[in-house]
């Protein structure tokens, strides 16, 4: 019999989480044989991103993975061989109770958010008794170094085409309400390049009508100066991947899309998702860090300058022509990064590997 998991995941209130859980169900379940059973709390955000998905039924079987809506009440359930607890989304305490009956404990892995601090090789792998019952808890990090888990990277992923010279410049924009935006649009309408913009739906497009001061609609398209902008329809996520892989520069943010940026080989710019501690400086400052230190000086200064404003500290606009100048540079470095985090082994190979040993 091949191995049982069952998949843990609230949406927050983006669609990250889901895009995650849904990319590596979907993994596990293809390329690895396990049985998987994903509880969501709301499968609406499965709709858009793998089409097929009913947000309307209780229970749906999509690509080999069950997909069951998490119910206040939960239901008796016998527990897989794996429970996976996606980013801290505390399991029902029934379910847990459960998972303690049984002859052979199930191996519990608690999911965590990616990131390029120094503490979690540190932190990967390790234990978590529980206060009261005879159960123990993994914390498994997704990462950039051995010593963690890696990153998601399917079998399936789309190869990077190469790039059309003297075409112009191509981006993709996908984010978070950002107040940069504007000055950035009109810096690339003013510009002498000519900029081809696909714009996401959601945030990004709500964002460009406000900045053009009209409608501006899924299929619309648009010139202001030397800015041409095309607003995109939501796509699922074989054809996100590919568009990222066909574009010259790409506006990622949160995990999943930052994470299909760095597979695509392209230069990319990350908008860390905003939290009003400020705890997502340490992670962005982390990533670029580790990111740029192969760079030359002056790239590396460019490119995390540029970065940086995009974020919220600097003047996007005036980052922006030295940070266009960066740009085949960034895109040669994008081949040497995706080589170097491909050989710390997939997330999804990492966890097979670490719960067969403990099966």
């Amino acid at each position: 019999m091949g191995t049982s998991c069952d998949l843990f995941c609230r949406v927050v209130d983006n669609l990250g989480d889901a895009g995650v859980c849904w990319r590596l169900a979907r993994q596990l379940a293809s390329e690895h044989g396990w049985a998987m059973r994903l509880w969501i709390d709301d499968p609406a955000p499965l709709v858009g991103l793998r089409p097929g998905v009913d947000a309307a039924l209780p229970v749906q079987v999509v690509e080999g993975v069950e997909i069951r809506r998490w119910p206040k009440e939960f239901p008796k359930v016998a527990p897989g061989d794996v429970v996976i607890e996606a980013f801290g989304c505390e399991l029902p305490a029934a379910f847990v109770a459960v998972m303690a009956m049984q002859e052979k404990a199930p191996v519990w892995i608690n999911l965590e958010y990616l990131s390029a601090e120094d503490w979690v090789a540190g932190c990967h792998c390790k234990p978590s008794p529980h206060p009261k019952l005879s159960l123990t808890k993994y914390f498994f990090f997704p990462g950039f170094v051995p010593g963690t888990g890696g990153l998601i990277r399917e079998r399936d992923l789309p190869s990077p085409q190469p790039l059309v010279a003297g075409r112009e410049l191509v981006v993709s924009l996908f984010c978070y309400d950002n107040p940069a935006l504007p000055a950035l649009l009109k810096a690339w309408a003013e510009s002498d390049t000519l900029v081809s913009c696909r714009v996401a739906d959601g945030l990004p497009r709500q964002q460009v009508e406000r900045w053009l001061g009209r409608a501006f609609p899924v299929g619309a398209s648009l010139c202001r100066g030397s800015l041409k902008l095309d607003a995109l329809p939501f796509v699922p996520q074989p054809e996100y991947d590919r568009l990222l892989a066909d574009s010259d520069l790409n506006f990622v943010r949160g995990e999943d899309s930052f994470v299909r940026a760095q597979w695509a080989e392209r230069p990319f710019v990350w908008q860390a998702y905003p939290q009003a501690d400020g705890a997502h400086w340490p992670k962005l400052e982390s990533f670029l860090g580790r990111y740029g230190r192969a760079l030359p000086k002056a790239r590396r200064t460019t490119m995390t300058d540029f970065c940086l404003a995009w974020n919220g500290r600097g003047d996007v606009a005036a980052a922006w022509d030295a940070f266009r100048q960066t740009l085949p540079a960034l895109t040669e470095h994008g081949h040497a990064w995706a080589a170097e985090i491909a050989c710390h082994g997939n997330l999804a190979e990492n966890l097979v590997r670490f719960c067969r040993e403990r099966l």
